[in-house]
């Protein structure tokens, strides 16, 4: 299958097929489900982006509210409050292109201003249309997640191309070009254990669609479900679905242990793409 249009991020250039690129996270928040959320801690934050950066990440995403099941939501104001600093030191002192993880469409033009150079919505701009304009408008790239909470379930791919498919044509419709759109499937939203393994084996189909594939498994429950094991002892757990979702076109993996993941990463991509271990 033809690999996707590549696509510049932040002045890089991201070769979809080459390679699994890595994304890593920074959770400005006090009640981040995965145990590294960093409150207002602005100096923690870009003390872990640059470790982030050191230890082979491509991107950094950045947000200031918790998607976890059951989050408590708080207010644009709050949330741009939580990651503008951050976004603003990262730009100086980090070298990596950022995101911003919101699905408020003030949080996303106040981030994008400041500098930040994609949006990543886990709604996919079905929550809030509007940030779809100010992507457009920003003419920067976004990835758009299907979030299965509170939709009728049919079937796990079948739903899941559905949710895309109707991001991607209010991506079009706002002006958006298909080619800077990445799709995530939302592994841990809305599914039930046996529907994320599902999912991650047939996560290939996906490809169909003809844009690059984020996928997130890190630390997230069905790991804990299937190993019985507590957030902090996830890391074998998640390095399982990374490689499984790279053997099956994973383009990016959002990931909090990045040192680890960037070699779960490079062994993957050697057996998978026949890319030599050490070569970035």
């Amino acid at each position: 299958m033809t690999a996707p249009q590549p696509l510049t991020i932040g002045g890089r250039r991201f070769l979809w097929g080459s390679r699994t690129y890595v994304m890593g996270v920074l959770n400005i928040t006090p009640d981040s489900f995965s145990g590294d959320g960093l409150g207002d801690d602005v100096e923690a934050a870009v003390a872990q982006g640059r470790r982030f950066a050191e230890e082979g990440a491509d991107l950094l995403d950045v947000g200031g509210e918790s998607t976890r099941p059951d989050f408590a939501s708080i207010s644009a104001e709050e949330e741009t409050g939580r990651v503008l600093p951050v976004i603003e030191r990262l730009l100086a002192e980090a070298a990596l292109p950022i995101s911003i993880d919101t699905s408020k469409a003030g949080v996303a033009q106040a981030a994008l201003e400041a500098g930040a150079h994609m949006v990543n919505d886990v709604w996919g701009f079905r929550h809030d249309p509007q940030i779809a304009e100010i992507v457009a408008r920003f003419a920067v790239p976004a990835v758009i997640m299907h979030n299965q909470r509170g939709r009728q379930f049919r079937d796990v791919v079948g739903d899941i191309r559905d949710g895309l498919e109707a991001s991607i044509d209010l991506a079009t419709a706002a002006g958006i070009p298909r080619e800077r759109l990445i799709i995530d499937p939302g592994f841990g939203f809305g599914w039930t254990v046996e529907q994320n393994l599902e999912m991650l084996r047939r996560l290939e189909e996906l490809r169909a669609l003809g844009l690059p594939i984020l996928v997130g498994t890190s630390r997230k429950s069905t790991i804990g479900a299937v190993l019985d094991l507590p957030i902090e002892e996830r890391l074998m757990g998640t390095a399982a679905t990374v490689a499984i979702a790279v053997a099956s076109g994973a383009d990016i993996v959002r990931v909090h242990d990045v040192k680890q993941m960037v070699q779960v990463c490079r062994m993957a991509d050697a057996l998978v793409r026949g890319r030599p271990a050490l070569s970035r």
